[in-house]
């Protein structure tokens, strides 16, 4: 599925008010899937510094000799060891993807576990990876298996993709007792009318293999919607979520882009999902770049895209989330620090005016002076997919307020760009926003 077309719509807006909040940022759309080299030297240090990182997915996928079943296993759990470590010391959480080591990713394969009722290989598959996890002192996240519902992944009845996740579940629960099960990571959107959801659901709970994390894709989607969607089929069965949802792939190849990007971001936020950005790449390119968010010059060096300055725009937002109101195609992630607010708007889908309405900046500290306020307004522009040097200022500026608000009109000419609004004191004249990777 694809996003409809923009359209030029009525001009929008949203409120932010910073008398009300809702947390603290856990930066939990900071993940992507694969994007780490294969022996895990590369991209640089700073591309995941500098945004936060949290998560990596991975297992060799499309890695030459189609893992175990191609009988090149070894290959892809290399590139998965140093991957998983890497991420660790990246002070991220490793999603390990056994499908991948398998050798069911997206390639014509010549058995699936459990055919004709046997499992003896797929059991001594098993073995195998949870000696090797425990060898190499790994704490992962199993996803059992990435998107059963479709034939590219899973060419077999449901039935036996339901038998493989209750040996499986059943083996890891038994094993390795500390670690957590993810799933069913299924390609569409929970809802009460899917009959895949609906069966796998009462499979696990029928025989005690509900997972530690519930999982699916966002390809498109609306975490917000998808969440109380989930709600409505998991409560109802009596089936306890207490750890955050994982959409572990969100983002469709034409939603790849600053203002999607952050839409997506604050979604996830309001939602209070974790999430992981697709990856679209293919062969040796899945396993570089950071997911398509860096672009690699002719002489191979990685130069930031417009959405990785999004991730590192939400990495700087510290303090108290506080509330955003958002527009039918608009939506933000707002906090405030002492001395700081940071707006990160998300869009994607239209263009035209959009005003954000600054609420109760008498609820913030250290930012307001003999009621002014500072406004830094910043485009994030997409430019085609190519590398860009840093955000835009579009405006800088020392505002009145009246009765402790303001507000800052963003005009959205084209549906891929996005922007920033930062609120200092009027005193200060803006901030950092060259990344390491454009400064040296």
């Amino acid at each position: 599925m694809r996003t409809p077309p923009p359209i030029q719509a009525a001009d929008e807006s949203i409120t932010v008010n910073f008398a009300t909040t809702t947390g603290t940022p856990t930066y939990r759309a900071s993940g992507w899937i694969y994007g780490m080299t294969e022996n895990a030297s590369g991209p640089a240090e700073h591309f995941y510094r500098e945004v936060n990182f949290r998560y990596l997915r991975a297992g060799g996928a499309q890695l030459p000799g189609n893992g175990w079943v191609g009988g090149h296993y070894d290959r892809r759990w290399a590139s998965t060891l140093a991957q998983a470590r890497r991420t660790a010391a990246l002070g991220g959480r490793f999603i390990l993807l056994a499908h991948d080591l398998w050798g069911a990713d997206g390639a014509g394969i010549s058995r699936f576990p459990g055919d004709d009722g046997d499992w003896t290989d797929y059991d001594a598959f098993l073995t195998r990876i949870v000696d090797d996890v425990r060898s190499a002192g790994l704490t992962v996240q199993w996803d059992i298996w990435n998107e059963p519902n479709i034939t590219v992944f899973w060419n077999r009845p449901i039935a036996q993709y339901l038998e493989l996740w209750g040996r499986t579940h059943r083996r890891l629960r038994a094993e390795l007792p500390g670690q957590l099960i993810v799933g069913p990571s299924c390609a569409f959107v929970p809802s009460i009318e899917h009959a895949f959801w609906n069966q796998y659901l009462d499979f696990v709970r029928s025989t005690d293999t509900v997972p530690d994390i519930v999982s699916w894709h966002s390809l498109p989607g609306d975490p917000v919607a998808d969440v109380a969607a989930a709600n409505a089929t998991l409560d109802p069965r009596g089936i306890a979520h207490p750890r955050p949802y994982q959409i572990n792939e969100y983002g469709a190849p034409d939603e790849q882009n600053p203002a999607a990007g952050a839409w997506y971001i604050a979604r996830l936020e309001r939602a209070r999902a974790d999430g992981l950005r697709a990856n679209w790449a293919g062969g040796a390119d899945l396993h570089d770049d950071n997911a398509n968010l860096l672009i690699r010059t002719s002489a191979g060096r990685h130069q930031p895209r417009g959405e990785w300055w999004v991730y590192r725009y939400y990495a700087g937002q510290t303090g108290q989330i506080v509330a955003v109101t958002p527009s039918g195609s608009y939506d933000a992630h707002a906090t405030k620090t002492t001395g700081e607010a940071r707006i990160l708007v998300g869009g994607g889908r239209t263009t035209g005016n959009l005003t954000v309405d600054l609420q109760r900046l008498d609820a913030t500290s250290g930012l307001v002076q003999n009621n002014q306020v500072r406004v830094l307004t910043q485009r994030i522009p997409d430019h085609g997919g190519g590398a860009v040097q840093g955000p835009v200022t579009v405006s800088n500026r020392v505002v009145d307020l009246s009765n402790g608000t303001t507000s800052v009109v963003l005009p959205y000419a084209n549906q891929t760009d996005t922007y920033t609004v930062t609120l200092l004191p009027p005193a200060e004249t803006g901030f950092e926003s060259v990344a390491a990777s454009t400064a040296r």
